[in-house]
């Protein structure tokens, strides 16, 4: 059972529908893949009950003493990401997994299938962010992020000030992503008003920022992400972690013995040169 659902799971990494395409049904829980967990449910300040699983680092390795939260894309819900979770903490990280409102057994929430995000999903990030402190104070406490969720992780990032923001499949302009839509499949995305203030959010980025990009991305070029590097103050500690691959390729790219292990080296090498 356990391989099947890691089978399954494995051919969901790469799937973005590039509008939102929520699942209510969880297809495992982290039990069902060896890992030790807690459900919760943290509430917004507009009372949506968001339910989230705590997972914690496996038991044989150091504890990293560090809490990451994951804002995943616009497709499934939180248990399509078990095998991200697996690999974090393989390595000593602990996970916390949520489902946006209207994914998975969050609160309900009318969705326009055509709509990108909406800026709700901020207001979830930012709540389960600011939860994740409060429980863990003595950790470190950041937002690693895929696709779409990387959008919702920058806004999150540049305003909740984490310790730190992994960003794969970095949604550097969400209009540029709505027009490629157009062009390359004539499929019609909408966005939320505020995306038209979007662009503002990576300068004001504080927190050590690492991007991850795959060089056959279409969707989130990644070339992108090295403007973003690029463009840093001189305090602003940014770095891009490239692979051969196409958009949400990362860990199944990086992988040496076990899934994704090279790639979450290559984050934990990254905080320790931010922590030093």
């Amino acid at each position: 059972m356990r391989r099947f659902l890691l089978a399954v799971l494995f051919l969901c990494q790469t799937v973005s529908a590039w509008a939102l395409k929520p699942s209510k049904e969880w297809i495992g829980t982290p039990d069902a893949v060896g890992l030790r967990y807690q459900t919760v449910s943290v509430t917004t300040p507009d009372q949506a009950a968001l339910t989230s699983w705590i997972i914690e680092p496996e038991a044989n390795v150091p504890d990293q003493h560090t809490t990451m939260v994951l804002a995943y894309g616009d497709f499934g819900n939180m248990s399509y990401y078990l095998t991200q979770a697996k690999a974090l903490a393989s390595a000593g990280y602990r996970v916390w997994l949520f489902d946006y409102r209207g994914f998975g057994h969050s609160s309900d929430f009318v969705i326009d299938a055509q709509r990108l995000y909406y800026q709700e999903f901020v207001v979830d990030l930012a709540a389960v962010l600011a939860d994740a402190r409060r429980r863990f104070p003595r950790n470190r406490t950041g937002i690693i992020a895929f696709s779409m969720g990387t959008i919702m992780g920058a806004e999150v990032a540049a305003t909740g000030r984490p310790d730190f923001f992994v960003a794969e499949g970095y949604v550097a302009s969400p209009q540029r992503l709505v027009e490629y839509q157009l062009q390359s499949r004539q499929k019609v995305v909408t966005l939320p008003a505020e995306a038209a203030t979007y662009a503002n959010a990576a300068p004001r980025i504080k927190c050590p920022w690492l991007l991850i990009g795959g060089t056959a991305d279409l969707s989130t070029p990644l070339a992108d992400s090295v403007a973003v590097v690029r463009m840093a103050r001189r305090r602003q500690k940014r770095q891009v972690l490239t692979f051969e691959g196409g958009h949400m390729q990362g860990m199944p790219t990086l992988t040496q013995a076990e899934f994704g292990d090279k790639y979450v080296w290559e984050v934990t090498r990254f905080l320790a040169l931010k922590r030093s």
